[in-house]
């Protein structure tokens, strides 16, 4: 397990790796901190990025046309049965769980709330580790809900790089510890570190 290492640390890491996909969770403090990570992706990025975050119930969610403007990458709202493709980043759509199925494409569903939310974390990271083993990075940010901590460890037990934000930096420290807690990740990161991570990723 490593804390904080540099750039040189972060290739060891990744070297000899191939990912196909990465899962970002987040929830309280999610945008401040997306919004220091996403913009280091290259508009090619090999990988498709699906990120979750938490949202108030019965609010729409204005997130794919916040970062739009702001990332290089293409960003859209993920749709059920669309294909999870390379090159863009993908939010899961609000009051819905979003699923990555074996083929590669999402699935959406009002299954009921799982741990206060829905969209829930765990259910993106739980299906994409399903659906990616190995070749899934999932990333676990800032958050006040314990949601995630099981996804991750999914994704670690597949085989998967899990990655969780430095509590110590977190806005909010409760789901990144809670995800320690459960299962040791295999990086402990602060935000410049986990947008220079996702900017190596190599498919």
């Amino acid at each position: 397990m490593n804390t904080a290492p540099p750039d040189r640390g972060l290739a060891d890491v990744l070297q000899g790796r191939q990912f196909e996909a990465a899962v970002i969770g987040a929830s309280a403090g999610a945008v401040s901190a997306l919004l220091e990570i996403l913009p280091g992706l290259p508009p090619d990025v090999p990988v498709p990025v699906v990120v979750v975050v938490h949202m108030l119930r019965g609010r729409s969610s204005q997130l794919a046309d916040l970062f739009a403007s702001r990332l290089d990458v293409r960003v859209v709202e993920a749709e059920d049965k669309q294909d999870v493709a390379p090159g863009a980043v993908y939010f899961a759509p609000a009051d819905y769980h979003l699923s990555v199925e074996n083929d590669a494409t999402f699935s959406l569903s009002n299954e009921p709330l799982h741990i206060f939310s829905r969209p829930a974390i765990d259910f993106a990271m739980q299906s994409a580790a399903d659906a990616y083993g190995p070749a899934l990075v999932g990333i676990l940010l800032t958050g006040a809900s314990h949601d995630g901590a099981e996804g991750l460890a999914a994704i670690g037990a597949a085989g998967g790089l899990t990655v969780v934000q430095d509590p110590q930096q977190a806005q909010s420290p409760v789901m990144p510890g809670a995800a320690l807690k459960l299962r040791q990740p295999d990086l402990i990161l602060p935000l410049k570190d986990i947008r220079a991570l996702l900017a190596m990723l190599k498919s």
